[in-house]
């Protein structure tokens, strides 16, 4: 086919058949736009996985198990039915409510659902003798009678078998904010297995057979410090 192109006072581009040629070059350049956008860009059929989101932090400090760091596991999108986050109107829920305001990204349900693994990890770790694992979640003063517990055990040529079947409970029940430090108490209502034995490897304390527990244990962070680990620093039975 051939081509006529006439430059005259309006710059006119024409080709047999009276067809404007200019229309033909603009749509040739942009089917190669769109190649090339494709190419760069790739084709969306509605199938593709989203972007995966961050996890929430819990504010419970990463471990060390054999040389390689592990965290907390993060509390999971949904809430289980035995976390319960207290009502904005009670007394705890008002000192969370305070707690945000000096660290806006708390988030009481997060928190559950780290307290609720660090639970797990400290209950297990104190059976083993596990002291870097108490030292990383534990305040120095809770840490000294847990190491005392474990060395008066120790000294006696006794060990511990915890195994906790199922947890009932886990919930906030108490708040605090002093400036800039928090303190949040956690009930923990569970069911373990827990018995000690003695060096023949007989029971000498506790029991075979799954009995509920109901433990208040404090956690405690300085919402401006440096360190971002909620400490637990009391722990009693209810």
């Amino acid at each position: 086919m051939a081509f006529i192109t006439t430059f005259g006072p309006e710059k006119e581009f024409k080709m047999q058949g009276g067809f404007p040629i200019d229309l033909i070059l603009f749509a040739m350049v942009a089917a190669f736009l769109v190649l090339r956008l494709r190419s760069v860009l790739g084709r969306r059929t509605g199938f593709e996985r989203p972007p995966e989101a961050r996890p929430a932090t819990n504010g419970f400090r990463p471990r060390t198990v054999e040389g390689e760091a592990t965290e907390v596991p993060p509390a999971q999108p949904r809430t289980p039915e035995h976390v319960v986050v207290p009502d904005a109107r009670s007394p705890a829920g008002q000192a969370i409510a305070r707690i945000r305001g000096v660290d806006p990204s708390f988030d009481p349900r997060h928190f559950l659902g780290g307290a609720e693994a660090a639970f797990g990890m400290i209950v297990n770790a104190f059976a083993r003798g596990d002291r870097g694992t108490l030292r990383d979640l534990l305040g120095p003063d809770t840490f000294a009678g847990f190491e005392g517990a474990i060395q008066a055990r120790e000294a006696a040529g006794e060990s511990q078998r915890t195994e906790i079947r199922s947890m009932q409970n886990v919930s906030i029940e108490a708040a605090d904010l002093r400036g800039t430090v928090a303190d949040i108490t956690v009930r923990f209502v569970s069911d373990q297995v827990n018995v000690t034995l003695g060096a023949d490897n007989k029971p000498v304390a506790g029991a075979d057979a799954v009995a509920e527990l109901t433990d208040l244990w404090t956690f405690q962070r300085d919402l401006r410090g440096s360190d971002p680990t909620w400490k637990l620093v009391d722990t009693r039975s209810a």
